[in-house]
């Protein structure tokens, strides 16, 4: 089921809303239990099959959070923690990766039989979540939680469970127990969604279209410079406001029901050099990957080459993540090459340069990252890359077009990349104490624009327009 669907909007959350708030505020368990009952029936949605595949993820991880938690010597704790990590990764393995590594080692011309199964929704999300509880018990930075409900509600609770943002249970761990119900709370939680709403519907699959249309041209010569550039800035858009936009539901959900999710992007693209792009994209699945896979490793507090092994192996691990195949396992280590060179051989330098010019430059290879990202072979992102360096002549017909049917659009999107909103919310706080019109303006402005955004994607959603989610693949 997809936030932005009429299942969604006209049945599933408002009957979720009246059972939810029908259930007084001191019976917090029973509230608690109505929200995982309807994760469930979300998940179940997308594939019943792989309920029982769920169920047994939030077993282990509940088993393993005991185990770990009640051990009483270190050994002991080590080796449920490992268990644990096992049948997660284990799971995780079996059914994203056993088709990708008998089909590789197949290739190779050895007699291995070529297995596949259908992704189940969302697996590396909550995956990484479940384990994230138990290795913070492991560590003492978690509480062991007892309660199996809280647990599961943790690892299933439906705003986040099938495209993040990555929620660590110590983010968590007090609204599970006791948490905050109030209007404004509920009013900001439902702006929130609106406007991500807004976003998806409005700004990112427009720009999906535009991108599916210049990608099916890829060994064409229809795809020349121009429109290979228009092709793959609109897919920079597109993958950027869909995830952000889930993102925006899933925390506008959040709210609504007591929780506080922390944020999953910070205007990514007006960044000025690739760290500073990690620090603000898919901050929740960076930061996972910092503090339970770099960190261990060593981070940067060891040698030279000891430091690059350990971004290798983290972006070589941030690609598999993303996907089976080899084009993400080779965009994963593109970006840990840019991080090593940026920090040991062109770092200086480009700190020297103006900041457009750096800013310029970052936006540059970001987008020759999304192009092995978006490509369906490595042989198609080599042609695409081609084109974009020119292989198949200038012809600008095809972009202008593009550009000319989708101007409203491309427009928006890139007023969209910079923190308009941000500095806007600023200048009308500043002036709310001293001025009546600015304080009703900030005050319902959001609300009545997010309703006017909502009212419009929604139109767009019931004449049934393109409309999928990039990051349900994973």
């Amino acid at each position: 089921m997809l936030f932005t669907s009429s299942e969604f909007i006209i049945f599933f959350l408002p009957l979720l809303f009246l059972i939810y708030f029908l259930v007084p505020k001191k019976f917090l368990g029973v509230r608690n239990f109505v929200l995982f009952a309807f994760s469930l029936i979300f998940y179940a949605w997308g594939g019943v099959k792989y309920l029982a595949l769920f169920a047994v993820s939030m077993a282990a991880n509940y088993l393993g959070g005991l185990g770990v938690g009640l051990a009483k010597s270190k050994n002991v704790k080590r080796l449920w923690l490992i268990l644990t990590v096992g049948v997660g990764l284990g799971l995780l393995g079996v059914f994203k990766y056993a088709g990708f590594f008998t089909s590789t080692l197949a290739h190779t011309g050895l007699p291995v039989k070529v297995v596949s199964f259908v992704l189940p929704i969302g697996i590396s999300f909550y995956t990484f979540q479940g384990l994230s509880y138990v290795i913070d018990v492991y560590r003492g930075d978690a509480a062991l939680q007892k309660n199996p409900l809280k647990v599961c509600l943790y690892i299933a609770l439906f705003p986040q469970l099938v495209a993040g943002p990555i929620v660590r249970y110590t983010t968590v761990e007090k609204e599970l127990s006791s948490r905050e119900h109030s209007v404004t709370l509920f009013s900001d939680g439902a702006v929130r969604f609106m406007l991500g709403f807004g976003k998806k519907m409005l700004m990112a699959n427009p720009m999906g279209e535009v991108a599916d249309r210049v990608f099916s041209h890829t060994g064409s010569e229809l795809l020349t410079a121009p429109s290979a550039w228009v092709g793959i800035i609109a897919y920079a858009m597109q993958i950027y406001f869909d995830f952000s936009a889930y993102s925006d539901m899933a925390i506008g959900l959040g709210k609504m029901f007591g929780f506080r999710f922390n944020e999953n992007f910070n205007y990514p693209y007006i960044s000025r050099s690739i760290t500073e792009f990690w620090r603000r994209w898919h901050i929740s699945l960076s930061t996972w990957f910092r503090d339970y896979v770099y960190i261990p490793l060593g981070g940067n507090r060891c040698s030279v080459i000891r430091h690059i092994i350990n971004l290798a192996i983290v972006w070589f691990l941030t690609g598999m993540w993303h996907g089976a195949s080899w084009n993400f396992i080779l965009w994963g280590v593109y970006y840990g090459v840019l991080l090593i060179l940026e920090k040991y051989v062109f770092g200086g330098v480009t700190e020297k340069l103006p900041r457009a010019l750096r800013h310029v430059l970052t936006l540059a290879l970001i987008l020759v990252g999304w192009v092995f990202f978006r490509a369906d072979s490595f042989s198609s992102a080599v042609q695409y890359l081609s084109a974009m360096a020119g292989a198949n002549g200038t012809s600008p017909h095809e972009a202008v077009y593009l550009i000319m049917q989708y101007l409203p659009e491309f427009i928006i999107c890139f007023i969209g990349i910079f923190p308009v909103k941000r500095l806007l919310e600023k200048k009308f706080s500043a002036n709310a104490e001293h001025s009546l019109s600015a304080a009703f303006f900030k005050e319902f402005a959001p609300k009545l624009f997010a309703l006017g955004v909502f009212a419009l994607a929604y139109m767009k959603l019931v004449s049934g327009s393109f409309n999928p989610f990039i990051y349900f693949q994973f």
